[in-house]
């Protein structure tokens, strides 16, 4: 069978039949390249082609630096760091067939702290959803400095900005890929949730998509105007210009990354805590999505709460123990003593001793075991609780309770550990280091993939829709 070709309105691209018998699209843009002028603007269309445009291979990634979790390849999640290359922003499609008409779309927005991450990672791949009967689609957008810092002269918010250029660009072409440019669930993972829900919320996201996935996020995860421009104003120093977008369009992205490493490095950000005393990001990224401008014009919870995504169909959750990702691997969970949990915590909520000590703190508990349990609590949980009951629409929760038995058990159902099944791939994150172990359960693949399929399509997954904690899904728990 030859190649397949499809128009888009920039031009023709060319992609590939799989071996599973599907179109994929690499690295097809659907915005031009954000560089000279248009550093640190708003992103405009992608400028026509005349030829056929090779889309077989991943395209470049948006600028960024390779992160070690020590003992674990989490290669298959965050990609493969940074592959240079001005045209970045850019979409991967796979569908089972180009010539059908009105197909359920899901367009997936990748995690990454707002740091990292690519949407051409392996653990995204596209082919279980593409031979149910739906197209998928993943984003790639800016991030870090380029994308959630704010400058004088210059846009905010160009990540979730990029994204709502994504969503423009499957409304106006995915019919040609097979699609139903009216049936389009939004779905991420991590920072890629927090971006959904942000959009969730938002004006300009109004009509481009149906439905919504949250998954592991929540509108909680933002920032307000004084605390980002605190943040830019650090990174200017240290690079020592003014915090404009003219200042930063005359430094080198290897500049700026080597700023954004000086402010991730402990103690490098300044103090981010806003006036209630919370570091929203509890010290996973200082760059998060800003409130106070047309994109996000009031907190996203909030407007949620007002109704805001009323009329879009809603999965939200979360796993069961986030934050041993974080604290596992480190070592952090066994070494940690009781006075370093607090201290910590410190850095990011009003009252570190007071929470430690509700969660067991003090007593026979661990330390460490107090800390992931407190801080997958308000980092993860508890906003995702208050999202879906405050959404005013139809609403699913879940939670993914289903252990990695990675290091001894002790890496349990951590921070992604979901995506995996999700896409139905474990096969890319299996092995003595990979997140899920050995012998993960192929069922529970089959069977949360196909209720993201199913909700994609008629808007249920296939449980109760969520009205208190006895309708939260637990998915894996009997696996």
């Amino acid at each position: 069978m030859t190649e397949p070709v499809v128009p888009t309105t920039s031009g023709a691209v060319r992609g590939e039949l799989t071996a599973a018998g599907v179109a994929r699209f690499r690295g097809v843009p659907y915005a031009a390249a954000p560089e000279g002028e248009l550093r640190f603007a708003e992103a405009v269309p992608a400028p026509p082609w005349e030829d056929v445009r090779d889309a077989r291979r991943p395209g470049p990634t948006a600028p960024q630096r390779h992160r070690d979790f020590p003992g674990l390849d989490l290669g298959p999640v965050v990609g493969p760091g940074w592959r240079p290359g001005p045209e970045y922003l850019t979409v991967d499609v796979w569908t089972p067939d180009p010539g059908a008409a009105g197909l359920p779309v899901l367009v997936f927005v990748h995690g990454g702290a707002f740091i990292g991450g690519t949407g051409s990672a392996s653990v995204y791949d596209g082919t279980a959803f593409a031979r149910a009967g739906a197209v998928l689609v993943t984003v790639q957008y800016r991030l870090g400095v380029d994308g959630f810092l704010p400058l004088d002269g210059g846009v905010t918010n160009l990540g979730l900005r990029d994204q709502l250029a994504a969503l423009k660009w499957v409304r106006e072409n995915i019919a040609a890929f097979g699609g139903d440019p009216d049936n389009v669930t939004l779905a991420g993972e991590s920072a890629g949730a927090v971006s959904v829900a942000c959009l969730l919320a938002s004006p300009l996201a109004t009509g481009l998509f149906r439905r919504a996935i949250v998954q592991s996020g929540h509108p909680d995860m933002v920032r307000g105007v004084v605390e980002a421009r605190r943040l830019a104003r650090v990174v200017a120093d240290e690079l020592r210009v003014e915090a404009t977008a003219e200042a930063f369009r005359k430094v080198s992205t290897e500049q700026l990354l080597d700023a954004q490493d000086a402010v991730l490095r402990p103690g490098g950000a300044p103090d981010l805590r806003d006036a209630l005393g919370y570091d929203r990001g509890y010290g996973i990224s200082p760059f998060l999505p800003m409130v106070g401008d047309d994109v996000l014009p009031q907190h996203p919870g909030k407007a949620i709460k007002a109704g805001a995504g009323a009329g879009v169909d809603l999965i939200v959750g979360s796993c069961r123990e986030e934050m041993r990702l974080y604290l596992v691997p480190t070592g952090v969970l066994e070494a940690v003593t009781d006075d370093q949990a607090v201290a910590s915590l410190a850095v990011s909520h009003p009252d570190p001793a007071g929470v430690l000590r509700r969660y067991g703190l003090g007593g026979d508990r661990v330390a460490g075991e107090v800390l992931v349990d407190a801080l997958t609590d308000l980092v993860f949980r508890d906003s995702v609780r208050d999202l879906a009951e405050n959404h005013a629409g139809r609403t699913y929760r879940y939670e993914f309770e289903w252990r990695s038995p990675l290091m001894d058990g002790r890496l349990g159902a951590c921070h992604g550990l979901e995506l995996p099944f999700v896409f139905d791939a474990l096969d890319v994150l299996s092995g003595p280091r990979g997140l899920l172990g050995e012998h993960a359960p192929r069922q529970l693949a089959h069977d949360l993939n196909g209720a993201w399929y199913r909700f994609a399509t008629t808007g249920s997954p296939g449980w109760l829709a969520y009205t208190g904690e006895d309708t939260t899904f637990h998915a894996g728990a009997t696996y």
